[in-house]
């Protein structure tokens, strides 16, 4: 899968669910999971034990599954995550070395930006979307919308702050997909292995994500894709 099918991917779904989790187990319950509830993507982030090995394992079992690797800081984790097979790197922040590395490997890049400046330098580096976190803290839709409108040509995606309540805002704000993690996989129903909450709850967003684009517009544009 290359970086424009994963681009693609991620833009008619809608949806990048973040699983931070405190164990290998957890994280490969969550990815299969959103997956098997409509959400055929998903991003492991570094922070979780064990974490190249739960994208390998998910990479080898779920090949229609969009793999993505969080909070990647640098560009040996970066090498590591593409050896391990994911399709995606996303970071906190704008590193200028992992952008590059990706896109010299076909992977998509997400790197975490906050203001114009961060945006202008991300574009001038190839970044496939931008994520704006944390999003919700710099006042949400509100300051996405503010972001968007001189940067008509980016791909946004809202990370942080973003929950049921906030999901269409985001959307009619310019996003093009979101960033969700606690809201869509809660700690409590992993730990339970409570597949029917998380997969309640992954119906939901997706719904309210589709209600937003055809309200704005939008649905259309991914249709066509």
């Amino acid at each position: 899968m290359n970086r424009d099918t994963a681009g693609r991917r991620i833009e008619q779904i809608g949806i990048i669910p973040s699983v931070r989790v405190s164990s290998a187990e957890d994280a490969r319950f969550a990815a299969e999971t959103v997956s098997e509830a409509g959400i055929p993507i998903v991003e492991i982030t570094m922070t979780i034990p064990d974490a190249l090995t739960v994208i390998a394992q998910l990479a080898t079992a779920m090949p229609n599954l969009v793999i993505g690797a969080g909070t990647v800081i640098d560009t040996q984790t970066a090498r590591q995550c593409l050896d391990a097979g994911a399709r995606f790197i996303t970071s906190p922040g704008l590193d200028a070395g992992v952008v590059e590395f990706a896109r010299e490997h076909d992977v998509l890049t997400l790197p975490g930006v906050l203001t114009p400046t961060d945006i202008m330098a991300a574009r001038r580096l190839g970044a496939d979307f931008v994520k704006v976190f944390p999003c919700g803290a710099m006042g949400g839709p509100t300051y996405l919308k503010a972001l968007s409108a001189p940067f008509p040509d980016v791909r946004f995606v809202a990370a942080g702050g973003v929950n049921q309540q906030t999901t269409a805002e985001f959307i009619s704000a310019g996003a093009i997909a979101l960033g969700i993690g606690n809201e869509l996989i809660p700690k409590k129903a992993v730990a339970e292995r409570d597949r029917r909450w998380i997969t309640e709850l992954a119906h939901r967003f997706l719904n309210l994500i589709a209600e937003a684009r055809q309200w704005a517009g939008q649905d259309e544009l991914f249709h066509r894709q």
